[in-house]
Order: structure tokens, then sequence, then C-alpha cells
């Protein structure tokens, strides 16, 4: 499974700081919603540009029947939706939505709608568990976030049981030695996309960005919202950018954290990620006093002889190579969690036992203690290979392992491997080879790029910022470390992202904190 922009909710919890920027100078790309308060929109026209232009008035006219779920004053509902755009009176799938009303109704701004990233990470659970960190926020918003299509309670793409997830975890070698090897590691692959195809059906060829941020401007109309207020997170990025080319007009105060580089096709984006996760390396070893080429090159010996024979841990399990290697992965996402990166290597060397790094393991791959698997890593190579033109084939990637182990002695072959083995045969087409986000005419969207993110490097925040447009991309640089800067403990970012979304404040282009 790639590491692209992993977001499971889990994962999210313990590893996730988002950062946010705020922009300078006022605007009115905000402004107030088209709602009146309590989740009572009222209705709005269908305006050229907006998704709901040519819809049958069964979808257009919805209201959402917000119903009481998770406790707190979280309410639940569905929105329907197209399953294919370009036949609008044909059949229809349900998207799952989850919305905390807006403390303050007289001086409610709208909706505020979050995707958390993955692709296919569930917004629906992980909203709840965030709000403390959107407490300012949702004084004034509706926070309201979704399952994308096909994920979880969205027509969610199914692929395998947990028997056959936990084989593959166990038994597959993500970096193949062998020709046996490397005929298992595809092998897998094209099992994996054959068993979406058998369980999924005719959703499986519309999960694709481009039908979900339709589908967010179809949610924007049934909310009552005259613009789109949202705040996307690493693969919520690439969906945000998305809309903003499809619906510029549509476009309100928007933040894009943790940037997914609109630029890059497969390869690049494998190949930006083993520049990341080397570097946040990098920087967790220079922290320890060591030398970064030094600590690498040991850490990648450790990986060898894991390769070699796995190292036992608790409950009669073992830790492999790959199992080691997305520890290691999970434990690079927030620096609060370097001090148990520590333990798993030290753990693992002094002691010979992989408990402590098959533990992260099993929380980037949202495995239980009972061995049940979400189906995120599901959903989320259903959408990857939906939007994805490109097809690597085993020789590609074999050619590019001498440039990927130059960067990264740890990451590089895995990542290498990965672009081939994450589409092969996939039985739908994708879309394109990279996403499209320019926006001419949109209003100011903030985009917060942090220098140490190890899944979504710095690079492509200014990428974006510059693909989004001349007085639309808004850059903030977050001098810091994991994956993504808006948190409380980061009050610099924090405050200028509260203070745009609250205020319409758009900061200079540029501006750092840290």
């Amino acid at each position: 499974m790639t590491w692209r922009t992993r977001a499971g909710a889990m994962a999210f919890a313990l590893a996730l700081s988002l950062t946010c920027g705020g922009l300078a100078a006022c605007d009115t790309i905000g402004g107030t919603s088209g709602g009146h308060g309590r989740g009572a929109p009222a209705p709005l026209p269908v305006r050229k540009g907006d998704a709901a232009s040519g819809l049958p008035d069964v979808l257009v006219k919805q209201r959402p029947d917000w119903r009481s779920c998770e406790g707190d004053g979280w309410t639940c509902a569905e929105v329907k939706v197209p399953l294919d755009y370009a036949d609008p009176d044909g059949e229809t799938i349900s998207l799952a939505l989850i919305r905390r009303e807006a403390r303050d109704q007289d001086k409610r701004l709208g909706s505020l709608l979050f995707n958390f990233g993955g692709p296919g990470g569930s917004g629906v659970e992980s909203l709840p568990g965030f709000a403390p960190e959107f407490e300012t926020l949702g004084a004034r918003y509706d926070l309201v976030s979704f399952d994308p299509r096909g994920v979880a309670k969205s027509s969610g793409v199914v692929c395998r049981s947990d028997p056959e997830q936990e084989e593959a975890t166990t038994r597959v070698d993500l970096t193949p030695d062998t020709p046996a090897e490397e005929a298992a590691y595809f092998r897998d692959a094209e099992t994996f996309g054959a068993g979406c195809a058998a369980r999924s059906g005719e959703v499986l060829a519309h999960v694709g960005t481009t039908d979900a941020a339709r589908d967010l401007d179809l949610i924007r109309h049934v909310l009552g919202d005259r613009k789109l207020n949202y705040f996307g997170i690493s693969y919520g990025t690439e969906l945000g950018g998305t809309y903003a080319h499809l619906f510029p007009g549509n476009v309100g105060r928007t933040v894009l954290d943790a940037v997914v580089d609109p630029t890059a096709d497969a390869t690049g984006h494998a190949r930006n990620q083993a520049t990341g996760f080397q570097r946040a390396l990098d920087n967790y070893l220079t922290g320890r006093g060591e030398n970064p080429a030094a600590g690498s090159q040991r850490i990648a010996r450790l990986l060898e002889r894991i390769d070699q024979k796995p190292l036992p841990a608790d409950n009669g399990r073992e830790l492999n190579q790959s199992l080691a290697l997305t520890g290691i992965v999970m434990a690079l996402y927030s620096e609060s969690l370097w001090p148990k990166l520590t333990d798993g290597l030290s753990e693992a060397e002094q002691r010979g036992r992989g408990t402590k790094l098959l533990t992260l393991a099993d929380l980037y791959n949202d495995r239980d203690a009972s061995g049940h698997y979400s189906t995120q890593s599901h959903s989320q190579r259903a959408i990857s290979c939906a939007d994805s033109k490109r097809r690597p084939s085993p020789t590609d990637a074999k050619a590019l392992l001498p440039e990927f182990r130059k960067i990264s002695p740890v990451f590089g072959e895995f990542l290498a491997w990965d672009t081939a083995g994450w589409c092969a045969k996939w039985p739908v087409p994708g879309e394109r080879l990279t996403p499209e986000a320019s926006a001419p005419g949109a209003g100011p969207i903030l985009v917060v790029g942090t220098t140490g993110d190890p899944a979504t490097p710095y690079e492509g925040s200014r990428r974006m910022a510059d693909e989004l447009g001349v007085g639309v991309g808004v850059l903030l640089t977050n001098k810091g470390e994991g994956h993504g800067g808006y948190s409380p403990q980061n009050r610099c970012v924090t405050r200028i992202v509260d203070d745009y979304l609250l205020n319409g404040t758009v900061p200079q282009d540029g501006r750092t904190c840290g």
C-alpha cells in the first residue's frame, strides 16, 4: 500500500497535526451561506457552474433529514448523488454526512466541509474525534464532513476479507528480491483488483476525484451554502484543488493543508515520498544526535536482517520486513511518535523482538487486536487507480530502483516497486496523468506546507499555490515536522487560519510560521 496520502482515523488521532495559515486582506469569498440556521436552508436557484445544473429535481431539491448520532450534538444524514454524472437521470448512490451545528447561530457563517485525506478516509468517523481541534471554528460554522463515494458508508469499496488481508500483509514481500517474490507481489496486486471488481460492482468505475468534487458541489447546494467553505487535508487538498478548478465561482474560504503535489504523476508521487520520508527520518536521527547517513544505513541493515528472519512479537505474531517498514513510516507522521520509533527500533535491534514496530504497523494498517482491518486501504487504492491513467510495468519499476535507492536507502526500494504494484492490471481505466488545479476567478485559497512533512513534501505546496494561479493560491510555510500543521499546539498557523476562515483575513503570500 502506498503512503502517498495516508490519513486513517486512528492514524490521524495519534499522528496528524494539522496546520493552517491565514490569508491577509479582507475578502468576500465566504460571506454568509444561503442557510437560514438550524438545518433549514433556503431554496437555491440552479445556476450555471453548479453541479446541480442539469440534474433531476429529485436530487436538486433534496434536503438532508438530520438525525441524532454519535452523541454530543452530532447529527447524520444522507445525500443522493448520481452514480454517473454523464447519466444524471440514472442510478444514484447515497453519501453519508455528519454535522454539528454552529454554537452561535446569530453569527453563523454557514457550513465548513472537511476532508481528512486518504484517499479513502471516513469523514463521518473522523470529524467527531477531531472536533476539539476546531472548537474556535465551530462557534460560527456548522462543522460538516462526509464519506466520499466509494468510502465506508457511501457505497464503500470492499476488495478482500480480513483473512485475505492478513495473508497478504504477512506473506507478500513489498520489496521482492527474487523472481518468486516478484511473481507473488504482482499476483497479489492483480488478485486485489479482481476482488474489488467482484465485490464492488459498478461503483468501482465512478469513485474518482473528479466525481467526488462534483459531489462536493451538490452537497454545498443541498446544504444551502452559496459558496463552499472547505478544509482539506492531505488527499483532501487534491480534492479541494480539483473542486476549485471545476467550480471556481463557488469557492468560498478554503484551506489546503499537507498538500499533494498536483504536478506529479504516479511515479512523481512515489519519488516525492521517497524524498519526504527520508527527510523526516534524517530529521529524526539528527534530533537524536545521530549522523543521518549512518543512521539510515543502520536501519536499512536492520530491515535486511528482518527480511531474512522475521522477529517474534506478542500473541504469536511476527514482524516481517514489510511490517517493520510500515511501522517506521507510521512513526514519522508526527514528531510526537518519534519516541515510539526509538522504542521500536531499540526493541528490534537490542532484544530481537518486533512487538513495538508491529503495533505501529497495525495502527497504520487499521488492524485491531482481533485481526479486523478497516476497508480504507481498499477505497484508497480504488480512488487512486480511478484517478491515475499511468500504469507502470514491473520493468519500469525495476528501472527506478537505482534512483530511488539513492534518494532513500530505507524507503526507496519499496516506493519504486509500488509504482507498478499499486494499480497493476486494475479492472477500470484511470482518468488522467495529473490532477488539474488551475482556478482562474476563484477567491484566495490558503495553502499550508510543512517543511518536514514526510507524506506530502513541502515542495508540493508551492506547486499547488502556483497551479491555482496568481491571486488564488496563497502559501503559508510552517517550519516544522509531521504531516500537516494546523493544531492547538501550533499557535501561529492556527491563528492565521482561524482569522482567515472566520474573518476573511488573507495573509501575505509566502508568510512563514516557526
